[in-house]
C-alpha cells in the first residue's frame, strides 16, 4: 500500500500545475457544500486550495494533502488571498491528529484517489469530535449500467495517468467505514457527483 500511495502522490505532484484547469466542479457547488461547515475544520485533500476562500467566516481551517506540489499551490493561494489557514503535508490514511480533534471534517473529490478508501474514511471518523460532522463532496461510479460499465473500462487509464479511480463506490465505502449516513444528495443529472453528510448521531450511533 505504501508503494501505491507513493505512486499516486508522484502523479499528483506531476499534475499540480494543471489541476485547477482539470477540475470540473464549480465554485458555487463547492460553496454550497461548505456552507454547513463550522468552527474548527479539517479539509482532507486540500489540493491547490480551491475551497479555502469559500468557507463560512467563522471557520478555522486546517488543510492536509500528501502532495507537496499541490500544497505549494495551496500556500500560494492562501497568501494571495491573505487567508489565515494551516496547511500540512499528511496522508489521509494515517493522520497525525489526536482523536476527536475537529468540529467539521471535509473532503472534496479525494476518495477517488486514496489507495485504501475505507482506512481513510475511518481516519475521518476518528479525528471528528463526537458533536461534529463529516461532509464529503465526491464523484462515484454511476448506477446507470451502461455508464457504470464505461467507467469501469476507462478506470485503468485514469488511474494510471492521474491516480484517480472514476468508478469508486464511495457511498458504500462510507458505510463500510462505520459512518452511518444522514443525507446523500445527488448533484446534477448524472447522479455521479454526490454530497454526503454524516452528523453526530449518525457517526457515533
Amino acid at each position: 500500500m505504501d508503494k501505491i500511495t507513493e505512486m499516486i502522490k508522484s502523479r499528483y505532484n506531476r499534475i499540480a500545475m494543471f489541476y485547477d484547469r482539470m477540475d470540473p466542479i464549480s465554485d458555487s457547488i463547492r460553496k454550497n457544500a461548505l456552507s454547513i461547515a463550522r468552527d474548527n475544520v479539517l479539509e482532507v485533500g486540500v489540493g491547490t486550495g480551491k475551497n479555502l476562500s469559500l468557507y463560512p467566516s467563522n471557520c478555522e481551517i486546517t488543510g492536509i494533502d500528501f502532495s507537496r506540489e499541490m500544497l505549494k499551490r495551496a500556500r500560494e493561494r492562501a497568501g494571495r488571498l491573505n487567508l489565515n489557514v494551516k496547511l500540512l503535508e499528511m496522508d489521509a490514511q494515517n493522520m497525525l491528529f489526536n482523536d476527536n480533534s475537529f468540529d467539521t471534517v471535509i473532503s472534496a473529490c479525494v476518495f477517488c484517489s486514496v489507495p485504501d478508501p475505507e482506512k481513510g474514511l475511518e481516519e475521518l471518523k476518528r479525528v471528528c469530535k463526537p458533536n461534529g460532522q463529516i461532509i464529503l463532496l465526491e464523484h462515484v461510479r454511476s448506477a446507470n449500467p451502461v455508464i457504470g460499465k464505461m467507467m469501469d473500462i476507462l478506470n485503468p487509464l485514469t488511474s494510471n495517468m492521474i491516480g484517480c479511480n472514476i468508478n469508486r463506490k464511495t457511498v458504500s465505502n462510507v458505510s463500510k467505514a462505520g459512518i452511518n449516513l444522514n443525507n446523500v444528495v445527488d448533484i446534477g443529472r448524472t447522479k455521479i457527483l454526490k454530497l454526503i453528510v454524516a452528523t453526530p448521531e449518525d457517526i457515533y450511533k
